[in-house]
């Protein structure tokens, strides 16, 4: 029997671009939910939910799942830390894949910023994030870019906020602090998501960057963790399980 699956937010861009990489896997499309629309139906006929909705609907929805007891595949970012910490609980209780890009460009791009930060010490090499995206994005720096700066922290033993954030200077702002992580971001136009990071030393520069031309991407890799969470034990994935990197 294919396996069902409901979408959130179902009449957005995202949405029917999952409902359409949903039939493309062989999937079952369960039906899907609009904006205001009570969740919990849809939990029950699904086998698995994908949100890429919006980040305040992560808690109702992490809550949805574990009424039904259905795996999440979420995918929405800019979540504060009480509504990661939501995801988190109810992880206890069902299988939940949570990621801030479901590429698998991406996720290689934040295995590699780690090693590198592993190896590039923070006294001698900047480490400073880019980011752009479109003119309607609401939220700044993109959940990737935090995803980046967190490998950055991991690979250097620390963590982010413990590193500490450079972002928005403006004006007379100071030195730069050592071993502190700087984010930019930019909007504008119709960008998908672009992300450079960048090891800056006196002697070199080091730039990775990742560039995503079509949002598609983001579908195919939702609905590749989907079908992954199938039978899984209750507990927080990222793609990096889904990938088989973990």
């Amino acid at each position: 029997m294919a396996t069902r699956i409901g979408i959130t937010g179902i009449a957005g861009r995202m949405g029917r671009l999952l409902a359409e990489e949903v039939a493309a896997a062989g999937a079952a499309l369960a039906g899907g939910t609009r904006r205001g629309e009570d969740p919990a139906p849809l939990f029950a006929a699904s086998d698995v939910v994908i949100d890429f909705t919006h980040a305040t609907a992560a808690t109702a929805h992490a809550a949805a799942a574990v009424a039904a007891g259905k795996p999440l595949v979420l995918g929405s970012s800019g979540l504060s830390p009480a509504e990661e910490a939501a995801v988190a609980k109810a992880a206890r209780q069902v299988p939940v894949v949570y990621a801030a890009n479901f590429a698998p460009g991406v996720n290689l791009f934040l295995a590699i910023a780690e090693r590198m930060a592993a190896a590039l010490p923070p006294e001698q090499y900047d480490a400073e994030i880019v980011e752009m995206h479109h003119r309607q994005k609401v939220d700044a720096p993109s959940g990737t870019a935090v995803a980046l700066g967190r490998a950055v922290a991991r690979g250097r033993g620390t963590t982010l906020e413990a590193a500490g954030i450079e972002s928005g200077r403006d004006g007379h702002t100071g030195a730069r602090g050592t071993g502190t992580i700087g984010f930019a971001a930019l909007r504008g136009g119709q960008v998908v998501g672009e992300h450079t990071l960048l090891f800056a030393a006196g002697s070199e520069h080091i730039a990775l960057t990742h560039r995503s031309f079509d949002r598609r991407v983001y579908a195919t890799g939702a609905v590749r963790a989907a079908l992954w969470l199938q039978g899984r034990a209750p507990g927080l994935y990222d793609m990096k399980h889904v990938l088989g990197m973990e």
